[in-house]
C-alpha cells in the first residue's frame, strides 16, 4: 500500500492526476520493480502513462520506439507541457536541433527520447547511442512485430536483435489492438513473460457502435444529414481512397460544414496545419484516410464515421477507438454497402509481387561481387517494381531463409563546411592522432562552400576502418569546428550463402506472400459478416481480442436496438465484355513496353499504384483504376483472355 501511495503522489507531482486508471498502476509496478511488461489497453485508455511515469523515475533515458513518428506529436506536446524533458529525431529537424538532441540525450538531459524503428539503423544515431545509458526500451503499436497483426511492420522483427546490440535489459511494450494470438507472438519475440502481460479488455460502454446500411448513391446526402444534427461536434470520417476524402471534404464544405481532406498525398505542413485545427476546434470535421488519427489525443471526439468500409476488425477497433476519451457518449457509425469491398482487396493484391521481381532480386544476390551487398530501397523498389513495405518484408524473409543478414545503414556521402581553418583544427592534435586527422583532412575536396569526405581514398591512405572517419568526423561536428551533414542512405547486408536454388526459392517466397494475400482477403470477409452479425456489436468485438462480457446484449449498439443489419449487394457494374480491350491498354503497353504483363496490365486497370506506373507516370492516363470497383480475379481474367499468350514469366 506504501508503494501504491508513493506512485500516486509521483502522478499528481508530475501529470496531474489524482488516480490511475485500470491496469496503469500494474504495468508501472513491473517496471519500476525492474520488470520487462506488456499493456495491452484499448485506445485511449492510458497506454502512455505507462511509461511516462516510469521514465520520469527511472535513472537514465527512456528510449520510445514507433513504427510512425507522426504517431508521437499529441505526446511529445503533453510531455513538454508538463515540464518533462522530452524530444523526438525525425527527418524533419535542422542540423542544429538534432545535435542539441543527441548531446542532451547523452549527457542524460533527456528523459524521453522518440525515435521510428528504422533509425536504429542509421551510422550516426547509432555511434551516438553507444554513448547513451537506456534504463527502459518502449515498444509503441508493439504488435507491428507479429505476421499475424493487422499493421505489420518487417523492420520490428528486427528489434530483440537490437534490444541485445545495445544492452538494453528492460522493455516495455504497447499495443490497442491485439488479437490473442498477436499478444502471444510478440510477448515470445520481445521475451515478456506471460505474467507481466496486463489486458485491461476493448470494451467501451459510452461508445454507440452502428451499422447502417446505405446505398452508395445517397451516402453523401445520410452522412450529411449525420454531420448536420450537430455540425460543429468534432467528426472524424474516414474513407479509403485520398480522392475520396477530398471529393466529400469539398461536398461538406459546400454544404456549410467545417471541413477539410487529409490523406498521405498532403505536404508535411498542410497535414500538420490540418490536424493542428482539429486539435484547438478551429476545424470541426476531418475528411481523411487511416493516415489520419493515430496517436492524436483529442479526448472530445463525437463522431467517428467509417464513410467507406475499414480494411478490418482490427482497424475499425484502432479508428472507433479515437472517439469519446473523455468518457461521454459518442457515435461510432458504419455506412455499409458492398461498393468498396474490391478497392480493399486491391490494396492487399498490389502488396504481392511478381514471380519475376523475386527471382530478379535472388539472381542479382547470386551474381553480387563478393558477400557485401549494398542496397538503395527505393532504387530497389523501383527497380523491381515492388512497393516499399512488401520490399522490406522480401528481405526479412530472405533473413530468416539464412540467405542475408543485415548488418547497418551508412551514407555513401558526407560533406562539411569549416567553421575554422583546417589547420586550426588539425592543430587540436597530437602524435598519430594528428597523423589520422591529416589523412582525413586531406582526402576531403572543396567545392565553394562544401567539403566532400572520400572515405575510401582516407582508407587506402591511412590503414583506418570506415567507424574511425565516422567518429572522428563526428567529433569534429560536436566540438563546432565544422558543421557535419550525410545524405544517400545504403542499406548494407552480408551474403551468407550464395548455395541457394533460385527457383525453390523463389517458389518458397512467393507463396509467403500469397498466404498473407488470402489472409488479407479473409480478414475484409470476416469484417463483413462482424458488420453482419446476428448478436450484439460490442460483445463480439471483445470477442474478437479474447475479451469476453457476462451480459449477452450491451444496450448501446445497432443490433441491439434494431437487429442485424443487412448490407447492400454492390451496385451493378457494366460488364466487363462491353469495353475495348486495345482501346483503354494500348497507351499503357507503349509506355511500359518490356514490363508489359498480364500482372502489370490487371493492376493498372484497378488502379494499384505500383513504383513502375510512378516512374513511367501511367497513372496520367484516362484508363488508370477504370476497373477500380471490379473484382481484381475477373479483371485478370478478362485481361489474359485478351493477350496472345500469358506473359506472367514461367519460373
Amino acid at each position: 500500500m506504501a508503494e501504491d501511495y508513493i506512485l500516486e503522489k509521483q502522478l499528481q507531482k508530475y501529470f496531474g492526476f489524482t488516480s490511475f486508471k485500470r491496469g496503469q498502476k500494474e504495468v508501472i509496478t513491473k517496471i519500476m520493480n525492474g520488470d520487462s511488461a506488456a499493456a495491452i489497453f484499448p485506445t485511449g485508455a492510458g497506454k502512455s502513462i505507462c511509461y511516462q511515469l516510469p521514465a520520469v523515475l527511472l535513472p537514465n533515458l527512456t528510449l520510445v520506439v514507433s513504427p510512425l513518428l507522426s504517431l508521437m506529436k499529441d505526446q511529445l506536446d503533453f510531455l513538454l507541457k508538463h515540464r518533462i524533458s522530452a524530444a523526438r529525431l525525425d527527418s524533419t529537424l535542422g542540423r542544429d536541433e538534432y545535435n542539441e538532441i543527441l548531446r542532451k540525450s547523452i549527457n542524460g538531459e533527456i528523459k524521453i527520447l522518440m525515435i521510428s524503428v528504422e533509425r536504429f539503423k542509421n551510422e550516426r544515431f547509432r555511434y551516438n547511442l553507444e554513448k547513451m545509458k537506456i534504463s527502459l526500451l518502449v515498444i509503441d503499436e508493439a504488435h507491428c512485430i507479429s505476421e499475424w497483426g493487422h499493421n505489420f511492420r518487417p523492420e520490428y522483427l528486427k528489434l530483440p536483435d537490437y534490444r541485445e546490440e545495445f544492452g538494453i535489459n528492460q522493455i516495455l511494450l504497447l499495443t490497442a489492438t491485439a488479437t490473442e494470438q498477436v499478444v502471444e507472438d510478440m510477448s515470445l519475440k520481445l521475451e515478456v513473460p506471460g505474467k507481466n502481460i496486463t489486458i485491461t479488455g476493448t470494451y467501451r460502454e459510452n461508445l454507440y457502435l452502428q451499422v447502417t446500411p446505405v446505398d452508395k448513391l445517397k451516402k453523401n446526402k445520410y452522412l450529411l444529414q449525420r454531420i448536420e444534427e450537430f455540425p460543429t461536434e468534432p467528426t472524424i470520417v474516414y474513407v479509403t481512397l485520398q480522392k475520396t476524402s477530398e471529393n466529400i471534404s469539398n461536398f461538406l464544405c459546400t454544404n456549410g460544414i467545417n471541413a477539410h481532406h487529409y490523406h498521405a498525398g498532403m505536404k508535411n505542413e498542410d497535414r500538420d496545419n490540418v490536424q493542428n485545427r482539429f486539435m484547438d476546434g478551429s476545424l470541426d470535421c476531418v475528411v481523411a484516410t487511416i493516415a489520419f488519427g493515430m496517436g492524436i489525443d483529442k479526448k472530445d471526439i463525437r463522431r467517428v464515421i467509417h464513410y467507406d468500409l475499414p480494411k478490418s476488425i482490427e482497424s475499425y477497433s484502432q479508428e472507433i477507438g479515437r472517439s469519446g476519451r473523455d468518457g461521454h457518449n459518442s457515435l461510432c457509425e458504419v455506412l455499409a454497402n458492398k461498393d468498396s469491398i474490391n478497392i480493399l482487396e486491391n490494396f492487399i493484391y498490389g502488396d504481392t509481387p511478381e514471380k519475376k521481381s523475386i527471382y530478379k532480386l535472388l539472381s542479382q544476390l547470386k551474381k553480387n561481387n563478393g558477400f557485401v551487398w549494398e542496397i538503395k530501397p527505393l532504387s530497389l523498389s523501383n527497380e523491381l517494381n515492388i512497393r516499399l513495405l512488401p520490399l522490406k518484408t522480401l528481405l526479412v524473409y530472405l533473413d530468416i531463409e539464412g540467405i542475408i543478414k543485415p548488418k547497418y545503414t551508412f551514407f555513401s556521402e558526407y560533406s562539411f563546411k569549416y567553421n575554422i581553418s583546417s589547420t586550426k583544427l588539425a592543430n587540436n592534435f597530437e602524435g598519430e592522432r594528428a597523423s589520422f586527422v591529416k589523412a582525413v583532412l586531406d582526402n576531403c575536396s572543396t567545392k565553394k562552400t562544401w567539403t566532400y569526405v572520400d572515405i575510401q581514398g582516407i582508407q587506402s591512405k591511412y590503414n583506418t576502418d570506415r567507424k574511425r572517419i565516422i567518429t572522428a568526423l563526428e567529433y569534429f561536428d560536436g566540438k563546432g569546428w565544422i558543421e557535419l551533414q550525410s545524405k544517400q542512405a545504403i542499406e548494407v547486408y552480408h551474403i551468407v550463402t550464395k548455395a541457394f536454388d533460385i527457383k525453390n526459392i523463389t517458389d518458397k517466397i512467393f507463396d509467403l506472400f500469397k498466404l498473407r494475400e488470402v489472409q488479407g482477403i479473409r480478414k475484409i470477409h470476416e469484417m463483413i459478416s462482424f458488420f453482419e452479425s446476428d448478436s450484439c456489436i460490442s460483445k463480439r468485438l471483445s470477442e474478437y481480442f479474447g475479451e469476453y462480457l457476462e451480459k449477452e446484449n450491451c444496450g448501446h449498439c445497432s443490433f441491439c436496438e434494431s437487429g442485424k443489419a443487412i448490407m447492400g449487394n454492390a451496385a451493378k457494374l457494366t460488364s466487363l465484355t462491353s469495353f475495348n480491350f486495345n482501346e483503354i491498354t494500348g497507351e499503357f503497353g507503349k509506355i511500359i513496353q518490356d514490363d508489359y504483363s498480364l500482372l502489370n496490365v490487371t493492376k493498372f486497370l484497378c488502379g494499384i499504384r505500383m513504383p513502375l506506373f510512378t516512374k513511367l507516370k501511367v497513372k496520367k492516363l484516362s484508363s488508370f483504376g477504370i476497373f477500380e470497383q471490379y473484382p481484381f480475379s475477373d479483371v485478370k481474367q478478362w485481361v489474359e483472355k485478351h493477350t496472345a499468350e500469358d506473359m506472367s514469366v514461367d519460373l
